[in-house]
């Protein structure tokens, strides 16, 4: 297999290693000789990218609120700097889940705690079923066993349809536009964040930073039935310590969901976002902290 090290930076190192059927694929590693706590690896939502966990990531691996720590976080294959996948149709769970397994042997991780967005989240309980032992602790980001159609069908509503901005005024603009409704207390600084995760990459660069050959998957959805429920999957996290975030104005995790998990799991902790839609964007230091406590914790 293929594996570089290339463009190191003073938060993070730039890795990139071949997927089994020969996609170049990429992951940010942050503090990688490590420290003395377990290792963190973060996994993003549908559309998103590496660099959604920035703040975080650069919290823990620096040690700002306690030992520091490696942080992997992971591109999967149609975003961020990995390839795009000619073939739309493995944009699938079950293929970047072995992206991403083959992308932690490459690591040498063999146990971590995992942060999971949205989709994220469903890789880390697709995880305790398949490979349990690599789990110390897990955070799920606005995600669940049951997921609410109506969120879905929102995402579909923009998915592959937005403009790519060729400036940041107009990349700050379109984030707005799809989501202000979601998240009405962001500050003009978070505006711009979130707008530079989505849409600029590390050189500055302004465009898509997704495939939109993703938009194909939700095509043949029918929202009018509610998607199965994933309680097994969820059970599976029972023997780890978790902590599941809802962003308070969240249409893809209700309040009853999240109820139902706190009450299923031995060793469940809950926060709410206020404010937030989904997925909370994690990038507020009061949030991060607070993420930073709970891995402490599950030491």
């Amino acid at each position: 297999m293929n594996h570089s090290l290339v463009d190191a930076s003073p938060a993070f190192t730039h890795r990139y290693y071949t997927s089994a059927d020969g996609l170049r694929l990429h992951f940010r590693d942050y503090n990688p000789l490590g420290g003395n706590g377990t290792p963190v690896v973060c996994l993003s939502g549908l559309t998103r990218n590496s660099a959604d966990f920035d703040p975080l990531a650069n919290a823990l691996a620096s040690g700002a609120y306690g030992t520091p720590r490696r942080v992997i976080s992971f591109d999967y294959r149609g975003r961020g700097l990995s390839a795009y996948d000619p073939d739309w149709r493995k944009y699938t769970l079950a293929v970047e889940h072995n992206d991403i397994m083959l992308g932690l042997t490459e690591a040498g991780i063999d146990k971590a705690t995992f942060v999971g967005t949205s989709r994220g989240g469903l890789h880390i309980m697709l995880m305790g079923l398949a490979k349990p032992d690599i789990l110390h602790a897990a955070i799920l980001n606005d995600i669940g066993p049951v997921i609410d159609a109506a969120g879905i069908k929102r995402i579909r509503s923009y998915l592959g349809k937005t403009t790519p901005p060729t400036t940041l005024s107009e990349a700050i603009t379109a984030v707005k536009t799809t989501v202000s409704g979601y998240f009405p207390g962001l500050s003009d600084a978070d505006w711009e964040t979130y707008a530079r995760q989505s849409y600029m990459d590390d050189e500055g660069h302004l465009g898509l930073r997704y495939d939109a050959a993703l938009a194909k998957q939700f095509e043949s959805l029918d929202l009018n039935e509610p998607f199965p429920p994933a309680w097994q999957q969820f059970d599976a996290l029972a023997k780890i310590p978790l902590l599941v975030v809802r962003g308070g104005l969240s249409d893809l995790l209700s309040p009853e969901t999240l109820k139902e998990m706190a009450a299923r799991h031995p060793a469940c902790e809950t926060m709410t976002v206020e404010g937030q839609g989904h997925a909370p964007l994690l990038i507020e230091p009061s949030v991060v902290a607070k993420l930073c406590a709970f891995i402490l914790r599950a030491e």
